[in-house]
Parts: structure tokens; sequence; C-alpha cells
């Protein structure tokens, strides 16, 4: 994956708790050719507290207007049963398994299973015991930065470097954790500032509507997108609304990796597709009118027009002036 951008389809809670709706959500992300397809591993009660309240997007977004978030995440826990069927699952459909722990014991459970890839979420990047442990472990680290000063990421990177994970093994999301983000907070020129600062690859979590801006964060440098999708948009839960739906996730992958083969290698060269227009559509010095041999070629008895297969426009001061070796008829190369 060194020269492709990972993209992460983010299935989240948006199975509603139910397994096989988790399943049929890794069908799709299969079907679009995303290379993980992430869920969220928690225990409720090691997560939230009884006071913890919804942020506005989940109240609107729920039936539910006053459950509290504890109530609403106890339903959208997934077992370690649950774990394993999708794990298998997603070996059936060639797909990679992904999940986000948002807990201590959560980080233990994702480990046994042998996660090759971690994320650490915006909302752990300032939880100390969570970063050292998960540093810890020395595996490749995605962090999503929603919400985060440039000096908490500084923080998360050297408490996740210093606990034993290699700087060049963390990837840094930028990231906004308003579903669905309004436009004029994406703000999608910080995730270019992070690289700078920090010296770090990058990548782009994105929570608008629509495809524009993660594909934008590719042609920016990202090497890493991650986009949030569901079966139906209208379907009751915190995430839905601000998903992509199956048919707009292909939509973005087929976006993603046309703009990756766009971006080239960087050398300003025709193309071989170009190369043939060359002399169809560069122009070559020609006779203006007829031209007798011996006479002196000058401003007004040569020109330049297309094809391109003659003496080029650019030898016109090297022309002027000297005598025509042969005649000429109006239009005829020189």
């Amino acid at each position: 994956m060194k020269n492709k951008v990972l993209i992460i389809a983010e299935a989240g809670v948006n199975h509603n708790g139910d397994i096989s709706l988790a399943k049929k959500l890794i069908d799709a992300a299969s079907d679009a050719g995303v290379d993980y397809v992430k869920f969220q591993t928690f225990n409720s009660k090691k997560l939230v507290s009884k006071s913890a309240q919804k942020a506005d997007y989940q109240k609107e977004n729920t039936n539910d207007k006053g459950k509290s978030q504890l109530k609403m995440l106890q339903k959208l826990e997934l077992s370690k049963e649950d774990h394993l069927v999708l794990i298998q699952h997603c070996k059936e459909r060639s797909i990679k398994f992904l999940s986000t722990a948002f807990d201590l014991d959560s980080i233990d459970f994702l480990n046994e299973l042998k996660i090759d890839l971690w994320k650490v979420p915006s909302g752990e990047i300032t939880n100390l015991p969570y970063l050292r442990k998960l540093g810890g472990l020395g595996k490749p680290v995605i962090i999503s930065t929603g919400m985060a000063e440039m000096s908490e990421i500084e923080d998360a990177i050297n408490v996740i470097v210093s606990s034993g994970t290699k700087k060049e093994e963390i990837t840094v999301l930028h990231c906004n954790t308003e579903y669905p983000t309004p436009m004029h907070d994406v703000n999608l020129t910080a995730m270019n500032t992070i690289k700078e600062v920090f010296n770090v690859p990058i990548g782009y979590s994105d929570h608008t509507l629509g495809v524009e801006v993660p594909t934008a964060a590719v042609a920016l440098g990202a090497t890493v997108i991650e986009k949030h999708f569901t079966l139906d948009k209208t379907m009751d839960g915190p995430d839905h609304k601000a998903s992509l739906e199956p048919n707009e996730l292909k939509a973005m992958v087929t976006a993603i990796r046309n703009i990756e083969k766009a971006l080239g290698n960087g050398v300003k060269a025709p193309s071989p597709s170009e190369a043939k227009n060359k002399s169809i559509a560069r122009k070559s010095i020609v006779a203006n009118k007829n031209i007798s041999k011996g006479e002196l070629f000058n401003e007004s008895n040569i020109t330049v027009k297309r094809p391109g297969t003659g003496i080029s426009p650019m030898k016109w001061d090297d022309i002027i002036g000297t005598a025509a070796t042969k005649n000429y008829k109006a239009d005829e190369l020189i």
C-alpha cells in the first residue's frame, strides 16, 4: 500500500447492533473496492458514565431523544462472538477487518484477534492511559484529530512513540467531528499543516456530505481516507445521516483511484497518449504566398500554420533574411 491511498470504509455502529446488517455492510464495502471495513469495539459501561449525555447530532438522528448515551451505546455493542463472525465474513469477501477500540479492555481483545492496524479515535487523543497502552503494541497506528489542538496532536504522537511505536508507523488524519461537517468548517489545508509540523504521513477522516472533500484530500496528499457508510441514510442511529450509501461509497473509491492515477510522477513531459497530437496541434513555418527560388524570406511571404511537421516557428528569426532554395507555393511547408 506504499504508493496507494488506503481507503477505510467506516461501518462504525451503523449495523445498529444487528450482526446480519453488519455482514451486509461488509458486503457493500467489499463491492465498493475499499481496503478496510472498520467497526467499533467497546464496552459501554467502560466507555461512558451514566450521566453522559448524547451529542446534539446523536439526539437529532435517533428516535429516542431523551435516551442517555449509555443506553444508546449498549444497543450498538458487538459481542466477542460477533467480532469472530465478522472477521470470518471479511475473509470470505476478501476485505480487511478493522475496528477501533474505545477502552483498555477492548485494546486487549482486539490484540488477541491479531489486528494489524490500530486507530485512535478523535475522542481518545487526550487519553494518556489509552495512548500508552496502544503505543506499547508497536503496531502501525492511525490517529484521528477531530477537536484537537496542534499541541494535543504533538502530545499524542510523543506518548505513542515513547511507549514503543516507531514514528514512521504513525499516520495522522485531519478530521472534524461534527456530523455532518459543514463545508466552512472542513479546513482541509490543515491536513498539510500537520504534515509540515510533525513530519508524518497524513490522511483525512471525513464527515461531510458527499465525496468531494475526501477526493480533494487525496489530491492534496492524503495517504489514508476514512469515510462513514451505511446501507440507508434514513435508518435510526447516530451516524447514518452523515454516511455514504453503497453507490456513493463506490463512486468515492472510483474518484480516489482516478485522482491517484492522475497525480502522476510530477515530471512535466509529453505523455504517451498525447505524443501523437504534437504534429497536429503545433505549427510550422509555411509560405504565405508563392515564393521563387532565391527570394529572401520576410515577414510578408512566410507565416505560421498547422501541421507541426516542418520547421518550428521557434526558428522564425533564423529563417527571416535567408534565401529560398526552391520555388514554394502558398501554404507549402518551408
